[in-house]
């Protein structure tokens, strides 16, 4: 689904979109864009922010009460503000214009390449308060349910599949993201950022993810 009030861009980004087989819907109205998902049932939302009405970063809002599809967010400023409100409100990517179609079109393929093959993960997962149930993709933190977008869910995932491994950002782009993801790195910082403040996890004295400097993220056994 195509949500962008700029018809000349609407026609441009689909027509590429539809010449590598995909259908999609298009609309430059936030309210419809909602209804519209309710109904077609995306897997990639291509999602501009800066909307007439109601803005992408509601109709982001929105969409997650009701949906998991992958969001990518167009902004029209390299503003980080910009980037990182999309992202806190579950937008798995985002794009910053003027931007490549090729490039917007190599991001939705990772989108739907998606989840990657892993490790295996186990199927009931717990240490300290954190228990993760993969299988009905639930997350716990004590006795209070952790609502989470699918791309924190695959990151924490991922982080559970090796304990005790260490991985860099570009490590988790490529079992996140895909190998033929482009883009900035640091997305996955605010993805991480995301995922602690949904957990309630103090970076300074992490429970359950801690910060290896200079090198990744991994797991905090015991919290």
């Amino acid at each position: 689904m195509l949500v962008e009030d700029e018809a000349p861009l609407v026609r441009l980004v689909g027509g590429y979109l539809r010449r590598e087989g995909y259908r999609v819907q298009a609309t430059g109205e936030g309210g419809e864009a909602v209804d519209l998902a309710r109904t077609c049932s995306p897997a990639v939302v291509v999602l501009d922010l800066g909307l007439p009405g109601l803005d992408g970063v509601e109709v982001c809002r929105q969409l997650r009460t009701f949906s998991d599809c992958y969001i990518i967010m167009l902004t029209a400023r390299a503003d980080e503000v910009d980037r990182l409100i999309g992202l806190s409100v579950g937008a798995d990517d985002y794009v910053t214009k003027p931007f490549s179609p090729r490039e917007l079109v190599l991001r939705v393929k990772a989108m739907l390449r998606r989840p990657r093959q892993q490790k295996a993960q186990p199927e009931r997962w717990a240490s300290g308060e954190l228990r993760v149930d993969s299988l009905a993709r639930e997350v716990y933190v004590g006795d209070r349910q952790i609502e989470l977008t699918r791309t924190e869910f695959e990151l924490l995932a991922t982080l559970i599949a090796e304990p005790a491994a260490v991985h860099s950002r570009r490590d988790l782009i490529h079992r996140i993201w895909g190998e033929q993801w482009v883009g900035d790195e640091h997305l996955v910082d605010v993805h991480v950022g995301n995922l602690r403040k949904k957990l309630g996890d103090d970076p300074g004295s992490p429970r359950f993810i801690r910060t290896v400097r200079g090198v990744g993220y991994k797991l905090e056994r015991g919290g």
